[in-house]
């Protein structure tokens, strides 16, 4: 049995939970949250609301807050599980009895998002993004889309919003309040008319800010939280994926 689990600094993730499992079975019981999860080996067989469901690696599974379930091994193999934990709100009460007739949701697409979104959890702003993304597909299957999104100009107010907070960062569902609309159509408006999403942007922005400093002679150590990275491990990863070389070789050059 291994466990792995922590929270995450990402508006609407209450928890992140990996697990692998092999004897272990989950008594009936209920969260206050929506459990997304999906299974990277074995199978699941679970109990949600007194009807009997399995979970697979193919397919996605969304169980709604305040309705019971257990869980256990499909086989003797055990299973091996992703879940992330998130705020009721992020899909809304009105979907709970949705969820409750529909738990597993076979698009592998979703999936693929879901798995992006665990491995960007490190990266608030772009986990922000991804969440949003990944709750209106999961909104979509439920039978709830969000409305349309909203002209162009959007994407511009958000870059301004961006822009006044660096190095800082702004979080989406704030930027979502102060311009009045939903984090989906932030994301998207951004990407239609910059070629790339919110968090890339203050990423590549956070590299040229460094690149300046580094110039000028400050220490790579000191660049990296004065550019907005939490440390200097954080900074050189970006770094190198953008220039292709690492700060203290470019600042040496």
């Amino acid at each position: 049995m291994t466990v792995s689990a922590w929270r995450p600094s990402v508006p609407g993730i209450a928890e992140a939970f990996h697990a692998r499992f092999t004897d272990h079975a989950y008594p009936a019981h209920t969260h206050d949250t929506w459990t997304l999860l999906i299974v990277d080996d074995g199978a699941i067989s679970y109990d949600l609301d007194r009807h009997h469901h399995g979970a697979l690696g193919t397919a996605v599974t969304l169980l709604p807050p305040n309705v019971a379930h257990d869980g256990r091994a499909a086989t003797s193999r055990g299973f091996r599980k992703r879940v992330l934990y998130l705020d009721a709100d992020v899909l809304g009460d009105d979907l709970i009895g949705a969820a409750v007739d529909q738990p597993s949701l076979p698009d592998p697409l979703l999936r693929t998002r879901i798995h992006q979104l665990h491995q960007s959890l490190a990266e608030p702003l772009e986990a922000e993004s991804r969440l949003a993304m990944v709750a209106q597909r999961l909104r979509a299957h439920l039978g709830r889309s969000a409305s349309a999104p909203p002209d162009r100009s959007l994407a511009d107010d958000l870059r301004d919003l961006l822009d006044e907070r660096l190095p800082d960062s702004l979080t989406l569902a704030d930027a979502a309040e102060a311009l009045g609309t939903h984090p989906v159509h932030l994301v998207r408006a951004f990407g239609r008319r910059f070629g790339l999403p919110p968090h890339r942007y203050v990423t590549g922005r956070r590299v040229d800010h460094a690149r300046r400093l580094l110039l000028d002679g400050t220490p790579p150590a000191t660049v990296a939280t004065t550019a907005g990275f939490t440390d200097q491990a954080h900074l050189t990863r970006h770094f190198r994926r953008y220039l292709g070389t690492t700060p203290a070789r470019f600042a040496r050059g």
